[in-house]
């Protein structure tokens, strides 16, 4: 049996179904082993590539910056999203029949998108110097300060630290989740995603987190009065077409593109809708820390820059 059919079984018979809800309990994610379409994805991403050169001319210039540093308002944005040129082509993602299922499942059927856009990774040989000795020992390179203003309608990382989604969202209830698919083969050297199975489980925590290793691939994780727990590193590396999807309190990060090309994925962020109670619920009942937190972050100054130079993720 091929994976496409035994996919179309698990959905038949609520096997899939079972296996998020389990695996979102125990480790705060599920990682799909059927594909969304591959060859839908290298259409995508030759479309998203065509609209630009992803090296170092994306970038302002040292004096360009420094005459005018902005550190807020620079992510895609309604407008100002890559993302809305191409809705005609997401369809492999919204509405993949294995997907569908599994968000369903956790957040009700009439669940709605929060958030989606283009992530790149960007490789090193596209940073222009200048920026990367400011930049270094951050914890979080989100390059969109750096990036010329017409470029940003894609957010560009160089690496970030271990955090979680529910960074971007005070006093909001964890009631939503990431969804992340590649769009081409990511490996080792790709920037991939490393995500920290059950670290979910002590609910949300201020960024940066405390976190001690304790093996190649293995974490101590604390969040202040709610205890510690170890947690297993996992590298999610794959194919065009891999799609995951993880809780808004499962910490993840990535290391710089250490590869000689961009990495580009997509991001979205799926919220429950009217649904008054789903499988979500259920997760988050076993969290032994707050679903909301009023502030979510400690690594900022005044004016957006970085406050704190510290990264844990560049330990792996």
């Amino acid at each position: 049996m091929d994976i496409m059919t035994e996919s179309r079984t698990e959905e038949a018979d609520g096997r899939l179904a079972r296996a998020v809800v389990s695996d979102f309990i125990r480790n705060g994610a599920h990682l799909f082993d059927e594909r969304v379409d591959p060859q839908a994805a290298a259409e995508l991403l030759a479309e998203i590539r065509a609209t630009r050169r992803f090296d170092d001319s994306l970038f302002l210039s040292q004096a360009e910056f420094d005459a005018d540093p902005q550190y807020t308002g620079v992510n895609p944005k309604p407008g100002r999203n890559l993302l809305e040129r191409f809705e005609h082509r997401l369809g492999f993602v919204e509405q993949a029949p294995h997907l569908v299922e599994a968000i369903t499942t956790l957040l009700g059927p009439d669940y709605r998108i929060l958030d989606k856009k283009v992530v790149c990774g960007v490789p090193a040989r596209s940073v222009p110097p200048w920026l990367q000795a400011r930049i270094l020992g951050n914890p979080v390179n989100n390059l969109g300060a750096y990036v010329r203003p017409e470029h940003r309608d894609v957010t560009y990382f160089y690496g970030i630290d271990f955090h979680q989604d529910l960074i971007d969202y005070k006093a909001r209830e964890a009631d939503f989740l990431t969804l992340y698919v590649y769009l081409h083969p990511v490996g080792r050297a790709d920037a991939p995603l490393f995500l920290l199975e059950g670290s979910h489980r002590l609910g949300g925590s201020v960024f940066p987190h405390e976190l001690t290793r304790t093996g190649p691939d293995a974490w101590l994780y604390r969040n202040g009065p709610y205890g510690e727990v170890a947690v297993r590193q996992r590298m999610l590396t794959g194919d065009a077409g891999f799609a995951a999807i993880w809780h808004a309190c499962t910490l993840h990060g990535t290391q710089p593109d250490a590869a000689d090309h961009e990495r580009i994925s997509l991001r979205y962020l799926v919220a429950r809708g009217a649904a008054k109670t789903s499988a979500i619920d259920t997760v988050n009942a076993t969290l032994a820390g707050p679903l909301s937190l009023t502030d979510t972050r400690k690594d900022l100054g005044a004016d957006g820059s970085a406050a704190i130079r510290r990264n844990t993720v560049n330990q792996v």
